[in-house]
């Protein structure tokens, strides 16, 4: 054997590889798209400009712009609240994910967090593609039994006297939680006040009070 050989530090370049590998979800999936890239069933460029835009786009950045007006704009946010579908379309946000939208406000007092606890109905046209454990089928069996453990999970602790809804999303109504303004963000403006606003805090998992 070469006296060089060095199995500890082998074993070390071998665990560092890996964990900079896809996981195989994210293998299968590349597979699959090379597959039928290759097959001429699939534009790339077009597979491209489609996860640019629930990305970059569409994704969370337009509840975050959304959430930001509502902060600005006391009218804005009563419409928000009385009818979110309309509401949407009003920032040219309609489709079909945000036709059958709720805006659930928390305050001081009440604390919402959004679940679907039969699939994983999202408003993904709002707030972009869903997250793996917004799927996961302990989130959707925890939020409704121990929504107080699930949130300090994520970090948030909430008071004792703070009540919690959890709002179950369907096919035919889905939810999107207003935020608190956090504190010390009197002086931003609506594009500063929208890159403070975070997906889970649209879902509910989030406390931006402390985000400024």
């Amino acid at each position: 054997m070469d006296p060089s050989y060095d199995s500890g530090k082998v074993a070390e370049i071998h665990r560092h590889l890996h964990s900079h590998l896809p996981s195989e979800p994210a293998l299968r999936v590349k597979a699959l798209e090379s597959l039928l890239v290759e097959k001429g069933l699939v534009d790339p460029a077009a597979l491209d400009a489609w996860i640019e835009a629930y990305t970059e786009e569409i994704g969370p950045k337009r509840g975050a712009a959304i959430v930001a007006r509502a902060w600005i704009d006391p009218a804005f946010k009563s419409r928000l609240l009385a009818d979110a579908g309309k509401a949407v379309a009003e920032m040219g946000f309609a489709g079909q994910a945000s036709g059958h939208l709720k805006a659930v406000e928390n305050t001081d007092g009440v604390h919402n967090l959004v679940v679907c606890t039969l699939c994983s109905c999202y408003p993904f046209a709002i707030l972009g593609m869903a997250p793996a454990w917004y799927k996961a089928n302990e989130y959707r069996a925890r939020a409704v039994r121990d929504p107080r453990g699930v949130l300090a999970e994520f970090g948030v602790t909430l008071a004792p006297d703070t009540r919690i809804d959890v709002w179950d999303s369907t096919a035919e109504l889905r939810y999107m939680v207003l935020p608190q303004r956090p504190d010390g963000t009197e002086g931003l403006d609506e594009q500063a006040l929208a890159a403070l606003v975070t997906r889970n805090a649209m879902i509910g998992t989030d406390d931006l009070r402390g985000a400024a």
